[in-house]
């Protein structure tokens, strides 16, 4: 289903990204060696990427959770327990069995790979207009200083299909936007049900959870190979996702991802039968913390480049989130907040850490 132009509101929060143009760090990756001068590649430097251990050997624990057991009646309140665990404890979990036909994700995978090896100037015509964080290119570029990430996106509006900007679509491959329609309503489909288990672990009311999977967004990544300092640069900068659930396909199966647990840097190892699925800040909001969105950033490899799709799942925009809790907490953590306003604070800063949802946090607690 296409729809040629939008004038949702749905459409309008996302004209808050990239404000500042960045070269293409494909291209620059691109260059000859010889070309790769020190102040090309100063502002990809990050200092403090060391700042925290980096433990391998725990990339096992990340739990496995199966949707099939979840939607079971014999076998959900088992599988139920794992769900609120992995949410209480990690903030992400590997989904399989997640009902996403294997001709569908190999199409999605195919045409985002295909997209990214097009000539620069075709990906160009798609290139992000000011101060929008949809099209080809970067985003939380808020200065002509900060350090830059190591890679490029193609950030979409997916759902509502009434919302969607088909400008922004690629017509290149030529399946590109049947891939990505038929990827995006599959998704909403685990994201309902990923959702109402959610609910189920919480025991809140279904209808309180009715309206939390309304808008999606993908951002489409390429992180390139870094032969130069690939120690020193990141993919994506440490960061919680302003969603209220993400749901990441990896495309080629590079590692890269990592998510900060108990103060320390846990790889996270591709699976090609799974989606990663986390914890966003509007659910930590909504279980006053219980369930944790964490920090996560990506790493970028010497020889491979690396690519992924995350689906970002949210509210509809007027919706207020607030915390949902019971006579027995004896504080409130997070004020009332609004989606959309909470969208366009987000998005309008450069990542750091778990700042924006900082701004969420009652002052004081």
């Amino acid at each position: 289903m296409e729809v040629e132009a939008s004038s949702a509101s749905e459409s309008n929060w996302l004209n808050v990204g990239t404000t500042i143009p960045v070269r293409n760090v494909q291209a620059l990756a691109s260059s000859a060696a010889d070309e790769l001068t020190a102040d090309k590649i100063e502002r990809y430097i990050q200092p403090d990427i060391d700042a925290h251990a980096v433990l391998a050997e725990r990339s096992g624990d990340i739990p496995i959770l199966d949707l099939g057991k979840l939607l079971n009646a014999e076998t959900g309140e088992a599988e139920g327990a794992k769900l609120r665990f992995a949410c209480e404890e990690w903030g992400f979990f590997q989904l399989v069995n997640h009902g996403v036909p294997d001709e569908i994700i190999a199409g999605v995978k195919r045409d985002t790979e295909k997209f990214f090896q097009l000539p620069l100037d075709v990906k160009n015509a798609y290139a992000q207009r000011p101060g929008d964080l949809q099209g080809y290119g970067q985003a939380f570029v808020q200065s002509n200083d900060q350090k830059l990430d190591w890679g490029d996106l193609l950030g979409l509006l997916t759902q509502p299909p009434q919302a969607r900007d088909m400008s922004y679509w690629p017509s290149q491959p030529h399946t590109f936007r049947n891939s990505i329609e038929e990827y995006s309503s599959e998704l909403m489909k685990v994201a309902d049900s990923i959702v109402a288990s959610i609910a189920k672990t919480l025991d809140y009311d279904p209808e309180l959870m009715a309206d939390k999977n309304v808008v999606q967004t993908f951002r489409m990544s390429y992180y390139p190979q870094c032969s130069s300092t690939p120690e020193k640069v990141l993919g994506f900068s440490p960061h919680s996702d302003g969603s209220f659930l993400t749901i990441l396909l990896e495309v080629n199966s590079v590692q890269g991802l990592q998510i900060k647990w108990h103060g320390a840097w846990i790889p996270v190892k591709p699976r090609r039968d799974a989606l990663l699925v986390n914890v966003g800040d509007l659910l930590e909001i909504m279980t006053n913390g219980k369930y944790k969105s964490i920090e996560h950033r990506v790493t970028v490899n010497a020889y491979k480049e690396r690519l992924s799709i995350s689906s970002f799942h949210v509210p509809k925009l007027d919706a207020i989130i607030m915390p949902i809790v019971s006579i027995m907490e004896e504080k409130v953590l997070y004020k009332k907040t609004n989606v959309e306003e909470y969208a366009r604070r987000y998005m309008s800063n450069k990542l750091d850490g778990k700042r924006a949802l900082d701004h969420a946090k009652i002052s004081g607690i």
